[in-house]
């Protein structure tokens, strides 16, 4: 699997007019699911740099907290995508509340983190950046070329650092799914 970074995408794509934004349907959670993770995996260099920029600032700001609370939140998530994939329970569990599950490490690694007193950095350097990406991510309308590419990521043709990610957390539109399913089946 040869993994490639998506491109930067414009300011004027990424920040567009307010007429490219719009809530969500709160009563439809699947639809704004889907949006949310389209809107990962296109944006996904624009959120990395967005993320980067908050944690350099919290990093200067406390650089040993910053570097243990990366590292905790890190270990976490290893761990539970681990456990979640050699324990039945927590497989079925993340299958059936994958975002309860993405709740659940966030408030694991707050937990540890504020063991060692490192909150202030949690919420700031770890917990803001992720804060901003999904408001953007659940407000940005899509457009052609976004669906366009997630469904190149989605049946395999390319994979991304953030497709790999929403993959261990099972967090991917179900249309994409079911076409990667038949894809799969097909090549054997």
């Amino acid at each position: 699997m040869e993994v490639q970074v998506a491109p930067l995408r414009p300011w004027e794509d990424f920040f567009p007019s307010l007429e490219r934004f719009a809530r969500p349907d709160f009563r439809d959670v699947s639809k704004w699911n889907n949006r949310v993770v389209s809107n990962l995996l296109y944006y996904q260099t624009n959120y990395l740099l967005l993320a980067a920029a908050v944690i350099s600032i919290v990093g200067f700001l406390s650089p040993l907290n910053m570097i243990l609370g990366g590292a905790v939140v890190v270990l976490v998530f290893m761990g539970f995508v681990w456990a979640s994939h050699n324990k039945d329970i927590l497989r079925k569990f993340k299958k059936q509340y994958p975002t309860a599950f993405v709740v659940a490490i966030l408030l694991s690694s707050y937990f540890l983190i504020s063991y060692f007193g490192g909150v202030m950095v949690f919420i700031f350097g770890i917990t803001f950046p992720l804060l901003l990406t999904f408001i953007h991510a659940s407000l940005r309308l899509r457009n052609i070329k976004n669906k366009l590419e997630n469904k190149m990521e989605g049946i395999g043709l390319k994979k991304t650092p953030m497709g790999i990610v929403l993959d261990a957390l099972e967090q991917q539109e179900e249309s994409i799914n079911k076409l990667a399913d038949y894809i799969a089946k097909v090549k054997e």
